[in-house]
Formats: C-alpha cells, structure tokens, sequence
C-alpha cells in the first residue's frame, strides 16, 4: 500500500512559499507545490491567477464569517474536496468548464447526500455501548 504513495515524486510534496498582497497586506503563504498546482487549476477554470483565486478565497471565507487564522490549511482543504468533488461528478474533470458556471447548490447537496451516507454508515458499524 504504502509504495504507491511513497513512488510520488518529492517536488510534489516540497514545500514553496509565494508572496502576495491580500488588500494591500503584504503575506507569505506555505503550500507544497501539490496543492499550488491544484490551486492553478482551479483558478485557470476561471481565468484566474492563483493570486487573484486565493485573494477572492479569503474575502468570501471572511465574508461568510469563516475562521482566516489557519489561511494555508483552508487552501489545502478547498484543493483536497476540489479533487474529491471531481471524483464524484459534482465538478466536471474538463478544465475547460469554469467553476463559476456550476450551481453551487447542486455541487454541495451531493457532498451532503455523500457524507451523510458516509455517516450513518459508520454509526452502524461502530458497535454500541451496553447499559
């Protein structure tokens, strides 16, 4: 099991820091470049640079009152469910369709509908305490 995640190629998982201003906020954020490559997809669906994509990240994830303390592991988490999303159907593999022509709502009931299943799947394998 292990070979077919330790066979990856160690530029993936080397860490690189880039700069950028957010609102005029001079600031340094450390991502391996697995997740810069998955952050420049995501924002070329739209035309974006990725500094552009991570600058309207952090002002909807502030806007909708979302915890900015922890910025770099909200990105790794957006690239990891961007990904799994994929694998589901909710987002189409073809990069050519733009993120912001998909019905978020309709992206985000499947998620649901998923971890929902996942869950009361576990509940019912993890065995109950006796009284």
């Amino acid at each position: 099991m292990c070979k077919i995640f330790i066979g990856a190629d160690p530029e993936l998982y080397r860490s690189r820091s880039r700069s950028m201003r957010l609102h005029g906020v001079a600031t340094s954020i450390r991502l391996e470049n697995l997740f810069w490559q998955v952050l420049e997809e995501i924002g070329g669906r739209d035309g974006l640079s990725v500094a552009l994509l991570i600058t309207r990240l952090y002002d909807e994830l502030s806007e909708a009152g979302g915890d900015c303390a922890n910025f770099s592991s909200f990105l790794r988490v957006c690239c990891g469910r961007y990904l799994a999303l994929q694998l589901a159907g909710r987002i189409p593999a073809d990069a050519d369709v733009p993120i912001r022509s998909l019905d978020a709502d309709w992206v985000l009931a499947g998620e649901m509908q998923r971890d929902g299943t996942a869950r009361r799947r576990r509940a019912v394998d993890i065995p109950q305490p006796i009284a």
